[in-house]
């Protein structure tokens, strides 16, 4: 069993699973420290003794790059090194904005990623839904917050039934910043790593100063015209909570795509899951097959035909991430092996100039 590290963060989620993890870095004189913020290639750090800011090189192939919410270990030194990435435990992935293959992780090891979706505006039942599988993929436990119950139009219960209708077995509460309900059973049930996610506008900042009881991240009010939200969290940043726990904003997301998140979507559509499962051919399309439980639930009214599409929808858009990312690691296997081939060319027509 490795000796405990004195210099860990213990305050903002070390335990003993990160010790096990930390050992080899730990022989070799490193530091455990958790990384709060990162910007201009550089990385803002916390140590038991505080926080440092962290550089690392580009030729160090450190991988996976880091990112707000990781483990590292650091150089003890004056300017400290960021030298290792810990394995992540959960990480809040999505597809990035250019349509590529490419993900980006939005924050990592985090336990409990907390949806925010104003009620003040209409309900988005797709984009709760996309918001359900990005997190129940990424290993975190959702839970959904409506937020601006003072200023709903409809009545908050009303709007959480029809919520909670499209979120199986995730809690959802409704609170007001304003009047202060529902937020001390929030901060009792978000526990661990907490990160805020949702577009700009929905109260994010505003819950999250909340629950850290100070006006420490910045807040901005919505536009008149759309109700739309202005960016005013601009970075993701981890701060720790004044009864445990650290807390992970995030900026506004204006479009949250999907990448290769299947189990996420089967947890989102687990009723449909189901109703697959006792349809009469295993590839069954729930298109016009004899046999369909999926159609006959429609048919029922049991199942919206929305909610179907919506499932539809995800699954090819996470299918076409998935297949992507095969076509290009295809691609950068390919480009590897000729740079090898013309390597060895250039080897071989050396060694024949020379005999």
């Amino acid at each position: 069993m490795p000796t405990p590290s004195l210099n860990a963060p213990r305050s903002y989620g070390w335990d003993e699973a990160y010790e096990h993890a930390f050992a080899e870095h730990q022989a070799a004189g490193l530091v455990p420290a958790r990384v709060v913020l990162v910007d201009r290639g550089q990385a803002t750090v916390v140590t038991a003794t505080g926080s440092v800011r962290a550089t690392w090189s580009a030729h160090a192939g450190l991988s996976p790059s880091p990112c707000t919410g990781d483990w590292v270990a650091i150089t003890n030194t004056t300017q400290p090194e960021l030298v290792a990435v810990l394995p992540r435990r959960t990480a809040i992935v999505r597809s990035t904005a250019s349509r590529t293959s490419h993900a980006q992780v939005l924050a990592a090891n985090v336990d409990t990623a907390a949806i925010v979706v104003s009620i003040a505006n209409p309900i988005s039942a797709g984009r709760i839904e996309r918001m359900l599988a990005l997190a129940w993929d990424s290993g975190a436990i959702p839970v959904i917050v409506l937020t601006k119950a003072d200023l709903a139009e409809r009545s908050p219960a009303d709007v959480r039934e029809e919520v909670a209708a499209l979120a199986l077995g995730v809690d959802v509460l409704v609170t007001s910043v304003a009047t202060g309900e529902g937020l001390d059973i929030l901060a009792a049930l978000l526990t661990g790593t907490i990160v805020l996610l949702g577009p700009s506008g929905v109260g994010k900042s505003s819950l999250g100063n909340a629950l850290l009881g100070t006006e420490l991240l910045a807040t901005g009010a919505v536009r008149a015209g759309d109700g739309k939200g202005r960016h005013t969290t601009v970075h993701r940043e981890l701060v720790p909570l004044p009864n445990g726990g650290v807390l992970i904003d995030t900026p506004g997301l204006r479009a949250v795509g999907l990448h290769d998140s299947e189990d996420g979507i089967q947890q989102v559509f687990a009723e449909i899951e189901e109703l697959a499962r006792q349809c009469r051919f295993t590839d069954c399309q729930h298109a016009n097959e004899p046999g369909c439980a999926v159609r006959a639930a429609i048919d029922a009214g049991t199942l919206s035909p929305r909610r179907l599409d919506s499932y539809r929808k995800l699954q090819r858009e996470s299918a076409w991430a998935a297949s992507r990312d095969d076509a290009r690691l295809r691609a950068e296997r390919e480009k590897h092996r000729k740079a090898i081939t013309q390597h060895l060319r250039a080897t071989y027509g050396f060694r024949e100039q020379q005999s």
